[in-house]
Protein backbone atom coordinates (compact mmCIF):
# COMPACT_ATOMS: atom_id res chain seq x y z
CA UNK A 1 0.00 0.00 0.00
CA UNK A 2 1.33 3.42 -0.98
CA UNK A 3 0.71 6.17 1.57
CA UNK A 4 1.22 9.77 0.49
CA UNK A 5 1.94 12.69 2.76
CA UNK A 6 0.34 16.11 2.25
CA UNK A 7 1.95 18.91 0.28
CA UNK A 8 4.15 20.96 2.57
CA UNK A 9 5.05 18.04 4.85
CA UNK A 10 8.82 18.18 5.32
CA UNK A 11 11.54 15.57 5.73
CA UNK A 12 14.99 15.69 7.21
CA UNK A 13 17.71 14.09 9.28
CA UNK A 14 19.50 15.02 12.46
CA UNK A 15 22.85 14.94 14.25
CA UNK A 16 24.34 16.61 17.35
CA UNK A 17 27.60 18.56 17.25
CA UNK A 18 29.20 16.74 20.19
CA UNK A 19 28.50 13.36 18.59
CA UNK A 20 29.99 14.18 15.19
CA UNK A 21 32.71 16.78 15.83
CA UNK A 22 36.01 16.18 17.60
CA UNK A 23 35.59 16.97 21.31
CA UNK A 24 36.89 20.43 22.16
CA UNK A 25 36.09 21.75 25.64
CA UNK A 26 33.01 20.08 27.06
CA UNK A 27 32.42 17.56 29.87
CA UNK A 28 32.06 14.59 27.52
CA UNK A 29 35.66 14.87 26.36
CA UNK A 30 37.69 11.91 27.60
CA UNK A 31 34.69 9.88 28.79
CA UNK A 32 35.11 6.13 28.23
CA UNK A 33 31.97 4.71 26.65
CA UNK A 34 30.62 1.30 27.57
CA UNK A 35 31.93 -0.18 24.30
CA UNK A 36 35.45 0.93 25.24
CA UNK A 37 35.82 3.92 22.92
CA UNK A 38 36.99 7.26 24.30
CA UNK A 39 34.84 10.32 23.65
CA UNK A 40 37.41 12.38 21.74
CA UNK A 41 37.51 11.94 17.97
CA UNK A 42 33.98 11.15 16.87
CA UNK A 43 33.36 11.33 13.09
CA UNK A 44 35.64 14.18 11.90
CA UNK A 45 32.61 16.19 10.78
CA UNK A 46 34.49 19.48 11.23
CA UNK A 47 36.99 18.19 8.64
CA UNK A 48 34.37 16.76 6.26
CA UNK A 49 31.56 19.30 6.33
CA UNK A 50 31.21 19.70 2.57
CA UNK A 51 31.24 15.94 2.03
CA UNK A 52 28.62 15.50 4.73
CA UNK A 53 26.54 18.30 3.21
CA UNK A 54 26.19 16.21 0.03
CA UNK A 55 24.47 13.47 2.03
CA UNK A 56 22.35 15.89 4.06
CA UNK A 57 20.75 17.61 1.08
CA UNK A 58 19.83 14.24 -0.42
CA UNK A 59 17.91 13.31 2.72
CA UNK A 60 15.47 16.17 3.15
CA UNK A 61 14.86 19.90 3.27
CA UNK A 62 15.57 20.27 7.00
CA UNK A 63 18.82 19.43 8.76
CA UNK A 64 18.49 19.35 12.53
CA UNK A 65 21.80 20.07 14.20
CA UNK A 66 23.62 21.90 16.97
CA UNK A 67 26.92 23.75 17.23
CA UNK A 68 29.81 23.37 19.67
CA UNK A 69 29.08 26.05 22.30
CA UNK A 70 32.48 25.62 23.96
CA UNK A 71 34.39 25.97 20.70
CA UNK A 72 32.42 29.07 19.70
CA UNK A 73 32.52 30.80 23.08
CA UNK A 74 35.69 30.26 25.09
CA UNK A 75 34.46 31.93 28.30
CA UNK A 76 31.43 33.57 29.94
CA UNK A 77 29.99 36.37 27.79
CA UNK A 78 32.93 36.13 25.37
CA UNK A 79 32.41 37.00 21.72
CA UNK A 80 32.17 34.02 19.40
CA UNK A 81 35.40 32.91 17.77
CA UNK A 82 35.36 34.44 14.28
CA UNK A 83 37.02 31.49 12.53
CA UNK A 84 34.58 29.00 14.02
CA UNK A 85 31.63 31.22 13.07
CA UNK A 86 32.91 31.39 9.49
CA UNK A 87 33.37 27.61 9.42
CA UNK A 88 29.76 27.01 10.47
CA UNK A 89 28.39 29.70 8.16
CA UNK A 90 30.20 28.24 5.14
CA UNK A 91 28.65 24.87 5.94
CA UNK A 92 25.17 26.30 6.48
CA UNK A 93 25.44 28.28 3.25
CA UNK A 94 26.30 25.09 1.37
CA UNK A 95 23.20 23.44 2.81
CA UNK A 96 21.06 26.43 1.85
CA UNK A 97 22.30 26.30 -1.72
CA UNK A 98 21.41 22.61 -1.74
CA UNK A 99 17.87 23.36 -0.59
CA UNK A 100 18.19 22.48 3.10
CA UNK A 101 17.41 24.84 5.96
CA UNK A 102 18.19 24.27 9.61
CA UNK A 103 16.37 23.18 12.69
CA UNK A 104 18.90 24.69 15.08
CA UNK A 105 19.30 23.01 18.48
CA UNK A 106 20.80 25.36 21.06
CA UNK A 107 21.56 22.75 23.74
CA UNK A 108 22.04 19.09 22.86
CA UNK A 109 23.44 17.44 26.02
CA UNK A 110 26.77 19.31 25.83
CA UNK A 111 27.95 22.72 27.04
CA UNK A 112 31.34 24.30 27.80
CA UNK A 113 33.43 23.14 30.73
CA UNK A 114 33.42 26.70 32.07
CA UNK A 115 29.60 26.50 32.25
CA UNK A 116 29.71 23.11 33.95
CA UNK A 117 32.32 24.30 36.47
CA UNK A 118 29.93 27.05 37.59
CA UNK A 119 27.23 24.48 38.33
CA UNK A 120 25.69 24.15 34.90
CA UNK A 121 21.93 23.77 34.84
CA UNK A 122 21.68 23.14 38.58
CA UNK A 123 21.96 26.91 39.18
CA UNK A 124 19.46 29.48 37.99
CA UNK A 125 22.21 32.11 38.11
CA UNK A 126 23.81 30.46 35.05
CA UNK A 127 20.84 31.12 32.76
CA UNK A 128 22.24 34.48 31.54
CA UNK A 129 25.29 32.66 30.17
CA UNK A 130 23.05 30.50 28.01
CA UNK A 131 21.00 33.50 26.91
CA UNK A 132 24.15 35.27 25.75
CA UNK A 133 24.99 32.18 23.70
CA UNK A 134 21.46 32.28 22.25
CA UNK A 135 21.81 35.96 21.37
CA UNK A 136 25.02 35.38 19.45
CA UNK A 137 23.62 32.31 17.67
CA UNK A 138 20.66 34.39 16.49
CA UNK A 139 23.03 37.09 15.29
CA UNK A 140 25.43 34.84 13.39
CA UNK A 141 23.26 31.90 12.26
CA UNK A 142 19.66 33.11 12.35
CA UNK A 143 19.39 33.64 8.59
CA UNK A 144 19.81 29.90 8.00
CA UNK A 145 17.29 28.70 10.59
CA UNK A 146 13.72 27.67 9.81
CA UNK A 147 12.95 26.12 13.20
CA UNK A 148 14.57 26.51 16.63
CA UNK A 149 14.93 23.86 19.33
CA UNK A 150 16.01 25.57 22.53
CA UNK A 151 16.70 22.22 24.19
CA UNK A 152 17.08 18.66 23.01
CA UNK A 153 15.41 16.13 25.29
CA UNK A 154 15.78 17.94 28.64
CA UNK A 155 14.10 14.93 30.26
CA UNK A 156 16.84 12.59 29.00
CA UNK A 157 19.54 15.03 30.09
CA UNK A 158 18.15 15.52 33.61
CA UNK A 159 17.46 11.80 34.10
CA UNK A 160 20.86 10.60 32.89
CA UNK A 161 22.95 13.35 34.48
CA UNK A 162 21.29 13.42 37.90
CA UNK A 163 19.41 10.16 38.39
CA UNK A 164 21.01 7.31 36.41
CA UNK A 165 24.53 8.78 36.35
CA UNK A 166 25.24 8.03 32.67
CA UNK A 167 25.86 11.65 31.56
CA UNK A 168 28.19 14.29 33.00
CA UNK A 169 28.30 15.24 35.85
CA UNK A 170 27.46 11.55 36.55
CA UNK A 171 25.27 12.09 39.62
CA UNK A 172 22.93 9.37 40.85
CA UNK A 173 19.54 9.35 42.55
CA UNK A 174 19.30 13.13 42.85
CA UNK A 175 15.60 13.41 42.05
CA UNK A 176 15.10 16.95 43.33
CA UNK A 177 18.21 18.17 41.50
CA UNK A 178 16.90 16.64 38.26
CA UNK A 179 13.64 18.54 38.71
CA UNK A 180 15.50 21.78 39.46
CA UNK A 181 17.52 21.30 36.28
CA UNK A 182 14.32 20.86 34.26
CA UNK A 183 12.85 24.01 35.77
CA UNK A 184 15.99 26.05 35.10
CA UNK A 185 16.04 24.85 31.50
CA UNK A 186 12.37 25.78 31.27
CA UNK A 187 13.05 29.31 32.50
CA UNK A 188 15.87 29.63 29.98
CA UNK A 189 13.57 28.33 27.23
CA UNK A 190 10.89 30.93 27.95
CA UNK A 191 13.32 33.85 27.79
CA UNK A 192 15.16 32.45 24.76
CA UNK A 193 11.88 31.99 22.91
CA UNK A 194 11.01 35.64 23.46
CA UNK A 195 14.50 36.73 22.40
CA UNK A 196 14.39 34.73 19.18
CA UNK A 197 10.88 35.79 18.22
CA UNK A 198 11.77 39.47 18.72
CA UNK A 199 14.46 39.11 16.05
CA UNK A 200 13.25 36.39 13.70
CA UNK A 201 10.05 35.01 12.26
CA UNK A 202 10.81 31.36 13.03
CA UNK A 203 8.94 28.90 15.28
CA UNK A 204 10.57 28.01 18.61
CA UNK A 205 10.08 24.71 20.41
CA UNK A 206 12.02 21.95 22.10
CA UNK A 207 12.52 18.28 21.43
CA UNK A 208 11.11 16.08 24.18
CA UNK A 209 12.01 12.42 24.32
CA UNK A 210 9.02 10.10 24.59
CA UNK A 211 8.51 6.37 24.99
CA UNK A 212 5.90 3.75 25.65
CA UNK A 213 6.14 2.58 29.27
CA UNK A 214 4.34 -0.59 30.43
CA UNK A 215 4.28 -2.54 33.69
CA UNK A 216 4.46 -6.27 33.09
CA UNK A 217 3.27 -7.28 36.56
CA UNK A 218 1.86 -5.88 39.78
CA UNK A 219 5.28 -4.58 40.79
CA UNK A 220 6.04 -3.07 37.40
CA UNK A 221 2.79 -1.17 36.86
CA UNK A 222 3.29 1.62 39.43
CA UNK A 223 6.92 2.09 38.37
CA UNK A 224 5.89 2.37 34.72
CA UNK A 225 3.12 4.82 35.64
CA UNK A 226 5.57 7.04 37.52
CA UNK A 227 8.12 6.87 34.69
CA UNK A 228 5.45 7.79 32.16
CA UNK A 229 4.25 10.75 34.27
CA UNK A 230 7.71 12.14 35.04
CA UNK A 231 9.18 11.63 31.57
CA UNK A 232 6.31 12.96 29.47
CA UNK A 233 4.23 15.20 31.76
CA UNK A 234 6.38 16.51 34.60
CA UNK A 235 9.32 17.07 32.24
CA UNK A 236 7.14 18.77 29.62
CA UNK A 237 5.55 21.23 32.04
CA UNK A 238 8.29 23.92 32.05
CA UNK A 239 8.31 24.02 28.21
CA UNK A 240 4.60 24.17 27.43
CA UNK A 241 4.88 27.73 26.09
CA UNK A 242 6.22 26.80 22.68
CA UNK A 243 5.26 27.21 19.04
CA UNK A 244 5.36 23.48 18.35
CA UNK A 245 6.22 20.27 20.15
CA UNK A 246 9.24 18.47 18.84
CA UNK A 247 8.94 14.83 19.87
CA UNK A 248 11.51 12.07 19.62
CA UNK A 249 10.54 8.43 19.97
CA UNK A 250 12.61 5.26 19.99
CA UNK A 251 11.62 2.96 22.80
CA UNK A 252 9.13 0.57 24.31
CA UNK A 253 10.17 0.21 27.96
CA UNK A 254 8.57 -2.59 30.00
CA UNK A 255 9.06 -2.84 33.80
CA UNK A 256 9.05 -5.89 36.05
CA UNK A 257 9.58 -3.66 38.27
CA UNK A 258 13.01 -2.83 36.79
CA UNK A 259 13.23 -1.58 33.21
CA UNK A 260 13.97 -4.12 30.50
CA UNK A 261 16.19 -3.03 27.65
CA UNK A 262 18.40 -4.78 25.12
CA UNK A 263 21.59 -3.24 26.50
CA UNK A 264 21.43 -4.83 29.94
CA UNK A 265 18.67 -7.47 29.82
CA UNK A 266 18.53 -8.72 26.25
CA UNK A 267 18.14 -12.47 27.09
CA UNK A 268 15.14 -11.70 29.29
CA UNK A 269 13.52 -9.62 26.53
CA UNK A 270 13.97 -12.49 24.11
CA UNK A 271 12.57 -14.97 26.62
CA UNK A 272 9.46 -12.77 26.80
CA UNK A 273 9.34 -12.44 22.96
CA UNK A 274 9.67 -8.64 23.12
CA UNK A 275 10.85 -7.25 19.76
CA UNK A 276 13.89 -5.00 20.11
CA UNK A 277 16.83 -3.34 18.40
CA UNK A 278 20.31 -3.16 20.01
CA UNK A 279 19.07 -0.81 22.73
CA UNK A 280 15.33 -0.87 23.41
CA UNK A 281 12.05 -2.64 22.95
CA UNK A 282 10.47 -1.95 19.57
CA UNK A 283 6.86 -0.78 19.29
CA UNK A 284 6.07 1.76 16.55
CA UNK A 285 2.45 2.00 17.71
CA UNK A 286 3.78 3.73 20.81
CA UNK A 287 4.70 6.70 18.64
CA UNK A 288 1.09 6.97 17.54
CA UNK A 289 -0.04 7.00 21.18
CA UNK A 290 2.45 9.77 21.95
CA UNK A 291 1.38 11.89 18.97
CA UNK A 292 -2.28 11.64 19.97
CA UNK A 293 -1.52 12.35 23.63
CA UNK A 294 0.41 15.56 22.92
CA UNK A 295 -2.18 16.71 20.39
CA UNK A 296 -5.03 16.19 22.84
CA UNK A 297 -3.19 17.72 25.80
CA UNK A 298 -1.62 20.78 24.16
CA UNK A 299 -3.29 21.27 20.77
CA UNK A 300 -0.13 22.54 19.11
CA UNK A 301 1.67 21.57 15.90
CA UNK A 302 4.00 18.60 16.25
CA UNK A 303 7.25 17.64 14.54
CA UNK A 304 8.92 14.25 14.91
CA UNK A 305 12.38 15.64 15.66
CA UNK A 306 14.10 12.27 16.18
CA UNK A 307 13.12 8.75 15.30
CA UNK A 308 15.17 5.75 14.30
CA UNK A 309 16.49 2.37 15.29
CA UNK A 310 19.84 1.15 16.63
CA UNK A 311 20.97 -1.59 14.28
CA UNK A 312 23.76 -2.65 11.94
CA UNK A 313 21.19 -4.14 9.56
CA UNK A 314 19.92 -1.93 6.71
CA UNK A 315 16.79 -4.04 5.94
CA UNK A 316 15.79 -3.80 9.61
CA UNK A 317 16.18 -0.02 9.44
CA UNK A 318 14.09 0.14 6.27
CA UNK A 319 11.32 -1.86 7.92
CA UNK A 320 11.40 0.48 10.91
CA UNK A 321 11.10 3.56 8.69
CA UNK A 322 8.08 1.99 6.99
CA UNK A 323 6.49 1.04 10.30
CA UNK A 324 6.98 4.46 11.86
CA UNK A 325 5.81 6.41 8.82
CA UNK A 326 2.70 4.25 8.62
CA UNK A 327 1.95 5.20 12.24
CA UNK A 328 2.62 8.89 11.55
CA UNK A 329 0.31 8.86 8.54
CA UNK A 330 -2.47 7.16 10.52
CA UNK A 331 -2.23 9.82 13.25
CA UNK A 332 -2.47 12.56 10.63
CA UNK A 333 -5.65 10.95 9.32
CA UNK A 334 -7.04 11.56 12.81
CA UNK A 335 -6.19 15.27 12.51
CA UNK A 336 -2.94 15.21 14.49
CA UNK A 337 -1.14 18.31 13.11
CA UNK A 338 2.17 16.66 12.23
CA UNK A 339 4.32 19.06 10.20
CA UNK A 340 7.37 16.93 9.41
CA UNK A 341 9.53 13.93 10.14
CA UNK A 342 13.25 14.06 10.97
CA UNK A 343 15.17 10.80 11.05
CA UNK A 344 17.95 10.06 13.52
CA UNK A 345 20.62 10.02 12.34
CA UNK A 346 22.15 11.29 9.11
CA UNK A 347 25.32 9.27 9.62
CA UNK A 348 26.64 6.99 12.37
CA UNK A 349 27.96 8.94 15.34
CA UNK A 350 29.28 8.55 18.87
CA UNK A 351 26.28 7.33 20.86
CA UNK A 352 27.05 9.23 24.10
CA UNK A 353 27.95 6.89 27.00
CA UNK A 354 27.49 3.78 24.84
CA UNK A 355 29.95 4.55 22.02
CA UNK A 356 30.11 4.47 18.22
CA UNK A 357 29.32 0.77 17.84
CA UNK A 358 25.68 1.69 18.52
CA UNK A 359 24.70 2.77 15.00
CA UNK A 360 21.72 4.82 13.84
CA UNK A 361 23.01 6.27 10.57
CA UNK A 362 21.49 6.28 7.13
CA UNK A 363 25.09 6.83 6.08
CA UNK A 364 27.60 4.33 7.47
CA UNK A 365 30.90 5.52 8.95
CA UNK A 366 34.05 3.42 9.09
CA UNK A 367 35.41 4.58 12.45
CA UNK A 368 38.95 3.59 11.54
CA UNK A 369 39.17 5.67 8.34
CA UNK A 370 36.12 7.93 8.86
CA UNK A 371 35.02 7.14 5.31
CA UNK A 372 31.30 7.51 4.65
CA UNK A 373 29.04 5.39 2.47
CA UNK A 374 25.31 5.69 1.81
CA UNK A 375 23.49 2.59 3.02
CA UNK A 376 20.57 0.77 1.45
CA UNK A 377 18.39 2.37 4.13
CA UNK A 378 19.71 5.80 3.17
CA UNK A 379 18.82 5.22 -0.46
CA UNK A 380 15.37 4.07 0.62
CA UNK A 381 14.81 7.18 2.76
CA UNK A 382 16.08 9.39 -0.08
CA UNK A 383 13.36 7.93 -2.29
CA UNK A 384 10.72 8.54 0.40
CA UNK A 385 11.82 12.18 0.59
CA UNK A 386 11.71 12.53 -3.20
CA UNK A 387 8.26 10.92 -3.51
CA UNK A 388 6.73 12.37 -0.32
CA UNK A 389 5.30 8.87 -0.01
CA UNK A 390 6.20 5.38 1.15
CA UNK A 391 5.11 1.86 0.25
CA UNK A 392 4.14 0.00 3.43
Amino acid sequence: MLITFPKGFFWGTSTAAAQVETAFDHPWRGVRASDGHIFERTTDHEKRRMEDAEFIVRLGSIYRCSVDWGRLQRGPFAKFDKEVVEEYCSFFERLRKGGAGLMFVLHHFAHPNWFEQQGGWTKEDNIPHFLDFVRQCVKHFGEYVRYWNTFNEPNVYAMNAFWLGHFPPFKKRQYFTANRVLDNMGKAHLIARTMIREKLDAPVGISLNTARFEGLNILGRPVAAFARWWFMERAARPFKKCDYWGLSYYAYVPFDPFPLDAIHRRPEMEQRNIPHDKMWGYDPQGLGQVLRFFHQKYGKPIIVTENGICTDDAPQRIKAIKDYLHVCHAAMQEDVPLLGYIHWSTWDNFEWHLGPTYRFGLVRVDFETMERAMTEAGLFYEQVVRDNAVEV
